[in-house]
């Protein structure tokens, strides 16, 4: 299609340069108001001035909201300001850490191999664990066995995130089919947590794989019933459920600031198990001004009941997760995973505290 046409008149050549010209200081003001440009390049190696974390409202990452509410993280991170971005689900995460919005995330394992793929091992390290456990199948009433949902839509959180693909995975166990395209024996339909619960109660999905608090909600608000425990699936109940992870270049860089990062958050984990009580109000207070959706007691209580939080990365179910992706349609091979551990710092850390240090499983440096 033309640009002009007789209805209008067409600005000169010398015009359309200055036009060109104004755009493109534009675009690049725009970009660097967003931040899209900037990935820390322009900071001596050294103590950061900002540390940028993305984490989301569940209680999947209490270490997270535990670190930032009680201020354990900034006041390790002393005159290193931090910045927080809150998430929905770990895709989106992945883009904001790739687009340079981002230094460091609270990140399931899915997303968190998808990054480490995509950049060819370059990207991301993983530097510490944040939570074991903590996400179910719930189903509406009527719903027993695996064959019941033949013909169902189910939701997970988003396409290729850690429920996402676990739930793949285990229907396809089932022998039920399903795609990343739609359709099958059984339809996943990514939708956000909020959504899928107000479309549960509306009887509009069947069911959905979510992470903490939201099956709780699923069970208790929506009255559905839980078809799959996901610790039943992992040997000892121990699996990642989130993970805090690290843009690469930013650690190169700044090693200080994420040794302060993570001191930070060992204090949140620290304390979130020695004061189990008192965490499970921080988080929930923290999940209502966020959201402006408070947590019903007796949901806090289940939910909590229902994970581990934990500075242990659980590396070996990693390995698994990466193999769950390539089954989930997620992955066309198999990725390889050394390198996306970086634990020395951690341990470090967990040694100068007399805590029992965690392994990378060979898939990095512990």
């Amino acid at each position: 299609m033309p640009l002009c046409s007789p209805a209008t008149r067409c600005p000169r050549p010398a015009t359309v340069q200055v036009l060109a010209i104004l755009i493109a200081v534009w675009v690049f003001v725009l970009a660097a108001g967003c931040g899209g440009g900037d990935r820390g390049t322009d900071e001596a190696p050294g103590p950061a001035s900002r540390v940028r974390l993305g984490y989301f409202a569940n209680i999947t990452h209490a270490a997270a909201i535990v670190g930032v509410s009680r201020g354990f993280i900034a006041q390790e991170l002393g005159a290193t300001r931090l910045e927080t971005q809150i998430f929905d689900a770990g895709p989106a995460t992945v883009e904001a850490l790739f687009s340079g919005n981002l230094d460091a995330a609270y990140l399931g394992p899915s997303p968190a191999i998808n990054a480490f793929a995509r950049s060819d091992g370059k990207a991301i390290r993983i530097i510490a664990g944040a939570t074991s456990g903590g996400a179910q199948l719930v189903v509406r009433p009527g719903i027993t066995t695996a064959q019941d949902l033949r013909g169902t839509t189910l939701a997970s959180p988003e396409l290729g995130n850690t429920q996402d693909v676990a739930l793949r995975v285990w229907l396809t166990q089932q022998g039920l089919r399903n795609s990343i395209q739609g359709g099958g024996d059984v339809t996943i339909t990514p939708t956000k947590n909020a959504d899928t619960l107000l479309l549960v109660k509306a009887g509009k999905l069947d069911g959905a794989w979510v992470p903490e608090p939201w099956a709780s909600r699923l069970v208790l608000e929506a009255g559905g019933k839980v078809l799959v425990d996901e610790r039943a699936l992992w040997p000892g109940g121990q699996f990642a459920t989130t993970n805090l992870i690290i843009r690469t270049e930013f650690l190169e860089r700044h090693p200080q600031t994420v040794e302060a990062l993570l001191r930070g958050h060992v204090d949140a984990v620290q304390w979130s198990t020695q004061h189990a009580g008192e965490a499970k109000l921080v988080v929930a207070n923290s999940i209502n001004a966020l959201t402006g959706k408070p947590l019903a007691p007796d949901v806090l209580d289940r939910a909590w009941h229902n994970l581990t939080i934990t500075d242990d990365p659980i590396a070996a179910s990693l390995q698994h997760s990466a193999e769950n992706a390539v089954t989930a349609g997620m992955a066309t091979k198999q990725v390889d995973l050394h390198g996306i551990y970086e634990l020395s710092l951690l341990n470090r850390i967990l040694t100068q505290r007399g805590l029992p240090t965690v392994s990378a499983d060979g898939l990095g440096k512990e």
